[in-house]
């Protein structure tokens, strides 16, 4: 049921005020979110329409306000605003995926290929040097090689070689034969 009254205090700081109404002895407590959002601030001497709700404490609360010569539906009808197209710079898109894709390659390419040396490596990379006297075939260990010039090439161009036991770089040191 919407009861009539008029606004008789009002604290615009803190959102809230009093109403009085005629057949009430007491002043109805109102806060700013039972207004309509219409912009206008509420006034003191104001007439309103409200409803009356009681809080959980037991006090009487105004909810639902109207000011005098509205109609139940203050709120403005919100405008469709057409939106725009948002247009997508394609060209630079492009462009920059194109050179991303190119960079990603450059680096990805070396390290399929093996040409990447990594800094953390413990060995240095070593140039494979042709050699048409020798070839690497698996061999190892100086056991198996035949001269010091076979055991330099192995262990400068042939991986996993085990004949450089202080990695000085001189093969064979303690193989009494060369």
């Amino acid at each position: 049921m919407r009861v009539h009254g008029t606004l008789k205090k009002w604290n615009d700081d803190r959102g809230f005020g009093f109403i009085e109404a005629p057949n009430n002895e007491k002043e109805i407590f109102v806060h700013i979110s039972a207004f309509p959002r219409d912009g206008i601030r509420p006034r003191v001497g104001e007439l309103v329409s409200f409803e009356m709700r009681v809080d959980p404490d037991g006090k009487m609360r105004a909810v639902a306000v109207q000011r005098a010569g509205a109609t139940a539906n203050t709120r403005k009808p919100r405008r469709a605003v057409a939106q725009k197209p948002k247009s997508v710079a394609i060209v630079p898109a492009l462009i920059f995926l194109g050179l991303l894709c190119f960079v990603g390659y450059k680096i990805f390419l070396p390290l399929q290929s093996g040409d990447f040396a990594s800094p953390l490596s413990a060995t240095p990379r070593i140039t494979p040097v042709q050699n048409p006297k020798f070839r690497c075939d698996g061999r190892q260990h100086c056991s198996e090689m035949t001269s010091r010039e076979e055991a330099v090439f192995f262990i400068r161009n042939c991986p996993n070689t085990k004949m450089d036991g202080d990695n000085d770089g001189i093969p064979c040191e303690n193989d009494s034969r060369f």
